[in-house]
């Protein structure tokens, strides 16, 4: 058993530039602990800073924990696995203390509402199951308009 402190700059995960629409870090909270079954990260976006469009094929548990943010689902509408059409179908305000939950395959973007603060929230990927043999945890990123359309795979 180990115990670990969310808050700080340690043990900073390396963020492609490309996940994200501006300034975003995290902090590996699992490596930390040796948590097994999920990965656990205390992400941080700053001035306005959202993720890009994604899914996971796992679960997904968000814990806000600063600020002010959203959670945005999209519906995939016609096209190919690389360019689509997009429909916002639902969208979640976030502050301090909310908890939301994210099935498996949803398209979504989350993070800060607030071009002058920072929006941060915990992040639990629960890694897939055993069906199928696969137990690792993918993203997909795509570029995206965030209104009507998907254009690539990042």
């Amino acid at each position: 058993m180990r115990k670990a402190n969310i808050n700080g700059k340690s043990n900073l995960r390396k963020v492609d530039p490309n996940w994200f629409t501006g300034r975003t870090w995290m902090r590996s909270v699992s490596d930390v602990i040796g948590s097994k079954g999920h990965d656990m990260y205390h992400v941080h976006f700053e001035s306005g800073s959202r993720t890009k469009l994604h899914a996971h094929n796992g679960d997904q548990i968000l814990m806000a924990t600063k600020g002010a943010g959203s959670l945005e689902v999209f519906e995939k509408l016609d096209g190919s696995r690389r360019r689509f059409a997009i429909r916002r179908t639902r969208t979640v305000g976030l502050s301090a203390g909310d908890v939301v939950y994210i099935p498996a395959g949803a398209l979504h973007t989350h993070g800060s509402v607030d071009k002058k603060r920072t929006f941060s929230h915990v992040a639990i990927n629960v890694l897939p199951g055993r069906r199928g043999g696969n137990t690792s945890y993918k993203t997909v990123w795509y570029e995206s308009d965030f209104e009507r359309s998907v254009s690539a795979i990042v």
